[in-house]
């Protein structure tokens, strides 16, 4: 069983930068891929950006040269680092944690099976 808990968010102006930090729980962290969601009122929850297990780095096109996402297997910690935030990155962010395999996409949520609760992101304009 894995328990992911999310921080971090808050209110920003519009070019401001926040940092997310999602904590897990588990003896195999580093083994699973996580990703970050995200979902704003009256839309579906999108893809914002994924590390695998070795690593590689997924971003969806609104997230890349904006958001870097990191993590640190020792701390068993998933960082999301957000600059040049705009009004609609608005939403609450979702970290997410597959089981270390799965053939969907990265992209997909379909591919992670443990969810936060998430964390409130709001951009003022």
């Amino acid at each position: 069983q894995v328990q992911l808990v999310e921080s971090g968010g808050g209110l920003v102006q519009a070019g401001g930068s926040l940092s997310l930090s999602c904590a897990a729980s588990g003896r195999t962290f580093n083994s699973y891929a996580m990703g970050w969601f995200r979902q704003a009122p009256g839309k579906e929850r999108e893809f914002v950006a994924a590390i695998t297990s070795r690593g590689t780095l997924y971003y969806a096109d609104s997230a890349k040269g904006r958001f870097t996402i990191s993590r640190d297997n020792a701390k068993k910690t998933v960082t999301l680092q957000m600059n040049s935030l705009k009004p609609e990155d608005t939403a609450v962010y979702y970290c997410a944690a597959d089981l270390g395999y799965g053939g969907s996409s990265y992209y997909s949520r379909s591919r992670y099976y443990y969810w936060g609760q998430g964390t409130q992101v709001t951009v003022s304009s």
